[in-house]
């Protein structure tokens, strides 16, 4: 793996939404590595104090009073990236933002595409004027294939994206605005289209193997959206976080954009008999399941070509599904069980 020029020196990273899924993850990943300062920047919509709890002690801080002190201990700012003020004093003196703050999936960006192109534009606007007031050098921007929309896969870096929902126009729109920073400004912007990703600390997420995961443990029937041969390239939660830790250190990737997935193509009923034989080993019932309608702005096929990101970031996914699914499944049963 590729090591960068800072792996050894103290860094400040600031990340945003990190009371959520893979912000836990994250935070949880640098603390287990040590040598980092760690302050999250989240409005608790989604993600609560509590589940930061879970991973970690932390310090709140009042922005006005503690906003330029970075400390060993985690800081959590109660803060929303829709307001400016905000932004600017949380980005004070960190050394790399991981922006992970927005309105997440198609289907709720459909319901309200307004809201999710204020939170996913504006906020991501907010957060990287806030680098540029306070001279923060590097800015991990969380994407997806959504802006890439409806392609023939495996899905790369220089498509040309047709966006199939407002979430993808949101996201593709942020996109934009990192390169530009990075040309106008400076910032070196890392852009990272994540897979479906899944795993450990998903209790909140409303995708689709934490769905059917908890709708099996509560012994109901699943839907399956389509026919389920759409496919999809599932990304366990563990390698995501490698591909930020590494995105946010290595140098000379700024104004960069990477496919952050496992290059395999999975057909969505592939997946859930890979999830019910996982179950069965778990000694869980498995659940019934029956086909619904396709959702509006769901895509047919989408896996990535991931070796851009092993070539720069030195890469590559290592969890195979079984083994994730294996993992996950675990993870609900405990939370049950508690």
């Amino acid at each position: 793996m590729a090591t960068s020029k800072r792996r050894n020196d103290m860094v400040n990273w600031l990340i945003t939404g990190g009371c959520g899924f893979i912000g836990r993850a994250l935070l949880s990943r640098l603390l287990s590595e040590g040598g980092h300062n760690i302050r999250v920047l989240d409005n608790l919509c989604v993600g609560t104090r509590n589940d930061l709890r879970q991973v970690t002690t932390y310090r709140e801080l009042s922005l006005i009073a503690d906003s330029k002190s970075w400390t060993n201990d985690v800081q959590l700012i109660e803060g929303d990236i829709l307001d400016k003020d905000t932004t600017v004093q949380a980005a004070q003196d960190a050394d790399v933002v991981v922006h992970l703050a927005a309105n997440t999936g198609v289907g709720p960006s459909v319901d309200d595409p307004v809201s999710d192109c204020r939170t996913n534009v504006m906020g991501t606007l907010n957060m990287l004027e806030a680098c540029r007031k306070v001279g923060v050098g590097r800015f991990v921007f969380a994407s997806s294939g959504a802006p890439l929309g409806v392609q023939v896969p495996p899905l790369h870096e220089e498509m040309a994206p047709h966006p199939a929902s407002p979430y993808g126009a949101s996201k593709l729109a942020g996109e934009g605005y990192c390169s530009a920073y990075f040309h106008c400004f400076g910032i070196e912007t890392a852009i990272l289209r994540f897979g479906n990703v899944y795993g450990e600390g998903s209790g909140h997420k409303q995708s689709v193997i934490a769905k059917f995961i908890k709708k099996a443990l509560a012994g109901e029937t699943l839907e399956i959206y389509g026919d389920g041969t759409q496919t999809r390239d599932f990304i366990h939660i563990s390698d995501l976080v490698d591909a930020v830790v590494l995105a946010g250190l290595i140098p000379e990737v700024g104004g960069e954009t990477f496919q952050i997935a496992t290059a395999q193509e999975t057909m969505l009923s592939e997946m859930v008999e890979k999830l019910f034989a996982a179950m069965q080993q778990e000694n869980i019932i498995v659940p019934s399941t029956y086909f619904g309608p396709k959702r509006d702005g769901d895509v047919t096929r989408n896996f990535s070509d991931t070796e851009k990101a092993y070539k720069r970031l030195g890469w590559k996914a290592q969890v195979s599904l079984e083994e994730g699914l294996r993992r996950t499944i675990r993870y609900f049963l405990a939370l049950e069980a508690n």
